[in-house]
């Protein structure tokens, strides 16, 4: 936690809760009642990471992983069992009012709008409580109507917004204030092809253009490749991975492929250290193990034997990569 330019700092931070047991049959449920037998859940299992400032993370895990109840601690909204959490320079559930006005959240499915005012009157109002000055708040606007494409709907009333209108008005709302620090729970789930892409397009410019520190829950793993600098995997209330996304393809990524298209025709394109899965119209197709041999030794070992056109290395399919991580718990098995 040395990182004195990480703007989130976890340090052993657990969250537990106890759950009633519940047993079939009267006589069961009334001995419940009476000694109220209880199970500890471990939502949140000792984990430690930072985030640096200006960061875009991923922040990655199956249903019931604990990473609502991890950004519900970041947030302020719960208290941690125990463990350490500073985020901007403030413990969020000890200081709420003055960190809430620092920071950025956009939760899913539940708006932060007025569900029967007009989307600019709603934004309007969050102007007031935030205390925005009027000039901040018409440039934030007027740039983020741009960028988000909210014009068509800016006088329509929250409730009859389409998902994707209101979730780029959500955005917009999360922003207004220049928060130095934004959540972003699930923004692009159940919205089509171009609502997510003009989604991306804009986490990605507030990220760049204007340093916000961005950190991204999401099921949709092409958030993660398009957006993501950094991403942090947890399962079962155990943080399994963080690091660069390139560093969890180089570790897990398991096998790439190699195309490549040859200038001459030749009836064998055999080369050790490859599987060669197809070898057609000139074209071959090698899959191989990091390693085993790297990518740059394959080309070497194919050129020195055989005239090549083009070529092109692919990695291994990112969601391929994560669900083995989740189902044979790779991270448990390498050092």
């Amino acid at each position: 936690m040395a990182n004195i330019s990480a703007i989130i700092k976890v340090e052993g931070l657990c969250k537990y809760f106890q759950v009633r047991k519940h047993h079939k049959g009267r006589l069961a449920a009334l001995r419940n009642f009476v000694t109220q037998e209880s199970t500890t859940v471990k939502a949140v299992d000792d984990i430690s990471f930072s985030v640096a400032k200006g960061g875009l993370v991923g922040y990655l895990g199956p249903n019931g992983a604990g990473k609502s109840t991890t950004i519900k601690m970041l947030t302020g909204l719960l208290v941690p069992t125990g463990g350490a959490l500073n985020v901007n320079g403030f413990v969020p559930w000890q200081e709420r009012v003055r960190y809430v006005a620092r920071i950025g959240a956009v939760f899913g499915q539940r708006t932060t709008l007025w569900w029967d005012l007009p989307v600019t009157e709603s934004l309007e109002l969050l102007q007031h409580v935030y205390k925005i000055p009027s000039a901040r708040f018409k440039e934030n606007l007027q740039s983020f109507t741009e960028l988000l494409e909210l014009s068509p709907f800016l006088n329509t009333p929250v409730r009859a917004l389409s998902l994707g209108q209101r979730m780029r008005a959500d955005i917009c709302a999360a922003l207004l204030h220049d928060p130095d620090l934004l959540f972003l729970d699930e923004p692009t789930i159940g919205l089509d092809v171009v609502a997510k892409e003009r989604i991306r397009q804009f986490i990605k410019h507030i990220n760049e253009e204007r340093g916000t520190t961005v950190l991204l829950t999401t099921h949709d793993l092409a958030d993660v490749q398009k957006l993501c600098h950094r991403v942090m995997i947890i399962d079962a209330g155990k943080l399994l991975f963080g690091g660069d996304l390139s560093e969890l393809q180089e570790r897990f990524g398991g096998k790439r492929q190699l195309l490549v298209d040859f200038n001459d025709d030749y009836k064998s394109a055999q080369v050790a250290g490859a599987e060669l899965v197809s070898f057609q119209n000139n074209r071959a197709v090698y899959e191989f193990d990091r390693r085993d041999i790297s990518a740059s030794d394959l080309i070497g070992k194919i050129s020195s034997n055989y005239q090549i056109r083009d070529l092109t290395v692919q990695e291994p399919d990112i969601e391929a990569t994560i669900r083995e991580i989740y189902e044979n718990r790779l991270l448990e098995k390498k050092p």
